[in-house]
């Protein structure tokens, strides 16, 4: 069974717009909408068919807008909702779609439904939120405790990622009705093709609230895991939503749920579930490091790779008959919350290993079935920050609250290197500097002080010095791309089969589809490697050697019948 062909979700490559840090164009040193607008161009011409925009709502920006005070307002550095109606009308325009941000599992502190909630235990929406009055050992995703005390009601509210973003109870069904018409029903109404659902997965907990199993015994917090990721009732919610809401429009809904079992994701996104189309899972952006603390990091082998990427796609597979179930995937290995790919998974130790390695991962992506996505400066190469930053350059909270708990123990200096050096890999940070335009002061993404430092390389990493260079990053995923448009049965929807699993310097797999096959080769080594093929190459990263593969060659061969 597949899912059928006029769900046009399945074949869009997705382009995703991180506001604050795409483009200002009023030089206050914020990216806003009327700056994006400005550049639609661009995202079209790389070949992307949906925009992504992360949140944009009105927000303390504590946690970089996944703090909304207000769902039907826009963050007044953005723009205004005359803004927001005219940027819908130009993609609409340039036969693009729009989805947004969904984050519903928590708001800001500042939203009024809190403010409600915490003045008094008998107000009406006190059971908006989650309140106690005694804390578990749950760790947050952004350190310490997952409860924060509130001296106002003298209780606890639970709040799994900033002490500003308490969590919304689902189990109000009150609270749930109020979340579909704000948060989902009026931005439909504006025109919107549909949302990326933030932490997906974390709607539900297990009520009793009991403490987290000790996984890490250093630590007084411990991750939550299944207490409140996949909880008892995550799916009855979901198919409500899609019930009283996005089943009522052409719709593309993605999920972040992040980790579970091929079973769980089944739950998720089989079309008969009637919850999500497609979900993001974190095995590739993951790899090397521990699922419940990104910065517990042993690195990583290529077999390690090559069995997150087979695990990312492999749920859409029938285990017993080998079939195609309905569900459906995505392919994804840059966002807001991951390190440049090009540095986790590259070379950048000099400029031609640094191009060539961009346009080998951009190939592995544009070959990989499912739903495409690609990240703001991804199609031109942008690199993590620079090690020699300072650590007060970076301003994620996440990364901020993990070093504080950090230093709050004695350690050698040695340990401090270490994990700054792992700071500087996987911090979100690195995907959240401005992106690169030009070769003018601040990349030409703004001519006033940018909020967060523009990388040091934007002179020779920028928009403007690609677009017209055949040989650039930017030409090769607009080639790429349009490869994946022209053989879209074979690589949007073909099956997926690793060859010479144990190989720990080349990544080889074949699509199929009936009888056609296409045979894609990748060297994640600094070595030439031999290898034979047969076939017409269709896209490759450079003119390699015969019989070889250069450090980092990547080619895509289309198999004689």
């Amino acid at each position: 069974m597949t899912i059928p062909k006029e769900s046009w979700w399945k074949d869009s490559v997705v382009y995703q717009v991180w506001p604050a840090s795409f483009k200002d164009s009023n030089g206050d040193g914020i990216g806003d909408i009327p700056g994006l607008i400005s550049k639609l161009d661009h995202i079209k011409e790389i070949g992307a068919d949906v925009v992504w925009l992360s949140p944009h709502y009105e927000s303390p920006m504590d946690d970089m807008g996944y703090d909304i005070s207000n769902y039907n307002a826009i963050y007044e550095k953005f723009g205004t909702m005359d803004d927001m109606d005219k940027l819908i009308e130009e993609i609409h325009k340039r036969d693009m779609k729009l989805i947004l941000d969904l984050v519903i599992n928590h708001t800001s502190s500042e939203h009024a439904w809190f403010k409600e909630s915490r003045s008094s235990k008998d107000n009406s929406k006190r059971d908006w939120y989650i309140w106690k009055d005694e804390r578990n050992n749950w760790m947050s995703h952004f350190s310490g405790s997952a409860w924060e005390y509130d001296e106002t009601t003298g209780q606890y509210y639970l709040r799994q990622f900033a002490r500003t973003q308490p969590d919304l109870n689902w189990e109000n069904p009150e609270t749930r009705q109020a979340i579909y018409d704000s948060a989902l029903d009026y931005w439909f109404k504006k025109g919107v093709n549909g949302f990326r659902i933030d932490t997906a997965g974390m709607y539900s907990k297990v009520q009793s609230f009991p403490d987290a199993p000790i996984v890490f015994p250093d630590s007084k917090w411990q991750p939550a895991g299944a207490l409140s990721n996949s909880g008892p009732r995550i799916h009855e919610f979901h198919k409500e939503m899609y019930e009283k809401v996005t089943s009522k429009y052409d719709a593309m809904t993605v999920g972040e749920v992040g980790h579970c079992s091929k079973e769980d994701a089944l739950k998720y996104v089989s079309a008969k579930e009637k919850e999500m189309n497609m979900m993001f899972l974190f095995d590739t952006v993951d790899v090397g490091s521990n699922k419940g603390d990104r910065f517990r990091y042993d690195g990583w082998t290529l077999k390690d790779f090559k069995d997150a990427i087979q695990n990312q796609c492999s749920f859409i597979i029938d285990d017993e008959t080998g079939e195609r179930n309905d569900a459906w995937s995505t392919v994804f290995i840059e966002n807001h919350d991951q390190p440049r790919c090009v540095t986790r998974f590259g070379n950048t130790s000099t400029e031609e290993l640094r191009n060539r390695s961009a346009k080998m991962l951009a190939l592995l992506q544009v070959s990989l079935t499912g739903t495409l996505f690609i990240y703001q400066g991804q199609e031109i190469g942008m690199t993590n920050v620079p090690r020699s930053w300072d650590i007060r350059e970076y301003l994620d909270i996440n990364t901020i609250n993990y070093w504080a708990a950090f230093n709050e123990k004695d350690h050698t200096e040695e340990e401090k290197t270490k994990l700054l050096d792992i700071i500087n890999l996987l911090a979100r940070d690195n995907a959240r500097t401005p992106v690169q335009w030009d070769s003018s002061a601040n990349g030409g993404f703004t001519t006033g002080k940018p909020w967060m430092k523009v990388n040091d390389n934007y002179p020779d990493i920028n928009v403007e010095s690609q677009k017209n260079d055949p040989d650039s990053v930017l030409s090769f995923y607009k080639r790429a791309i349009g490869v994946r448009k022209q053989y879209r049965d074979l690589m949007v929807d073909g099956d997926f089969e690793i060859v010479d699993y144990h190989n720990d310097k080349v990544f080889r797999f074949t699509k199929s589809k009936g009888t056609k096959k296409i045979d894609v080769i990748l060297n994640f080594s600094n070595e030439e490697q031999d290898v034979d093929y047969d076939g017409e190459v269709i896209l490759s990263n450079m003119q390699g050697f015969e019989g070889k593969l250069a450090p980092y060659e990547a080619k895509l061969v289309l198999v004689s019948d």
